[in-house]
């Protein structure tokens, strides 16, 4: 009995993509007889005409399965979504844009069948992007990287491919606020990387301005690091020493040469930069906050509007 294969992928207004992606999908289901695929589709509430060629593409190959959602929750909760629904022996995920390149999931399977149980992409060229949006990239994988003790490689992507065991039991975490390439480091599992040059998204424009980057790693950072949180209760013992040895020092200047001529601005500007630091610090307390305020809620990570070849999730969820 063959293998299953399940590739996942979230489209968002990607009308000028999905055929496309669907004619290279076909090579590599070709390119692989001794496997079965199977293409999820997660059309994530698009405002164009993706689900109308999404039809257009089942009619013609019953291969490529439809889960349209009420609206649009973001790629990790279109990702979400299709594991959820996947049967595969070994699910892919990738982006609909084609800047993963589909003929790489032939490297995954090799290394899968090598008893690797997780694949993971390493961009190592992102042509097409803007130098900030590079450096943006990069000051993310620093920083999450120091603050995590390195637990998420450098230049990973959501482009991979996870045996069912590992996928499994992603989908038994119920987390509101899903930093998807964070849990795929956290449950671990014997993984591989490998690199590949991301390529120039083939139509359309990106959905991934620079602030939805940065509010992107900020939930990262905040859901698998305690570095910030911590550094407060760090901040606050140095401050408290550092205010210590000034009133000794006051003290003893003031027994020494009495009381000196009070300095306006120096009061002044210790006082604004000591409130700096307060609102600095409600402003972290805050954002985790908002976090567990998300979690408590217990709101759905994706909402189905129509199954096309599909019926009941995954067991993986409760397997």
């Amino acid at each position: 009995m063959k293998k299953i294969i399940s590739i996942i992928t979230s489209a968002y207004n990607e009308q000028g993509c999905v055929e496309e992606l669907a004619r290279q999908l076909v090579k590599v289901f070709e390119n692989n007889p001794k496997y079965e695929f199977e293409a999820i589709i997660v059309e994530n509430g698009s405002t164009d005409g993706t689900f109308e060629k999404l039809l257009e593409i089942r009619s013609k190959d019953s291969r490529f399965k439809i889960v349209r959602l009420s609206r649009n929750f973001r790629m990790d909760g279109g990702i979400t979504a299709g594991l959820n629904y996947a049967r595969g022996d070994a699910a892919v995920l990738m982006t609909s844009n084609l800047q993963d390149s589909p003929e790489i999931i032939n490297k995954f399977i090799e290394k899968w069948e090598q008893g690797y149980e997780h694949v993971y992409g390493i961009v190592k060229a992102r042509p097409g992007k803007r130098f900030f949006r590079r450096l943006n990239s990069q000051l993310f994988y620093l920083v999450i990287n120091y603050l995590t003790d390195n637990m998420i490689p450098k230049n990973v992507s959501d482009f991979r491919l996870m045996d069912r065991r590992m996928y499994a039991t992603i989908n038994r975490m119920e987390e509101r606020n899903r930093f998807m390439r964070g849990l795929f480091a956290w449950v671990g599992f014997k993984s591989a990387g490998v690199e590949f040059e991301r390529a120039k998204r083939f139509a359309g424009e990106s959905h991934a301005p620079f602030w939805k980057v940065v509010e992107l790693a900020i939930k990262g950072i905040l859901a698998f690091s305690y570095v910030p949180i911590q550094a407060i209760s760090v901040f606050g013992l140095a401050l408290s020493f550092i205010s210590l040895l000034y009133f000794i020092f006051t003290v003893v200047k003031v027994l020494v040469y009495g009381v000196p001529f009070a300095g306006y601005g120096t009061i002044v500007s210790l006082i604004l930069l000591l409130f700096g630091f307060v609102f600095l610090i409600l402003g972290i307390l805050g954002q985790y906050i908002a976090q567990i305020y998300e979690e408590v809620k217990g709101r759905p990570n994706f909402i189905v509007k129509e199954l096309h070849g599909l019926d009941l999730p995954s067991v993986n969820k409760t397997s």
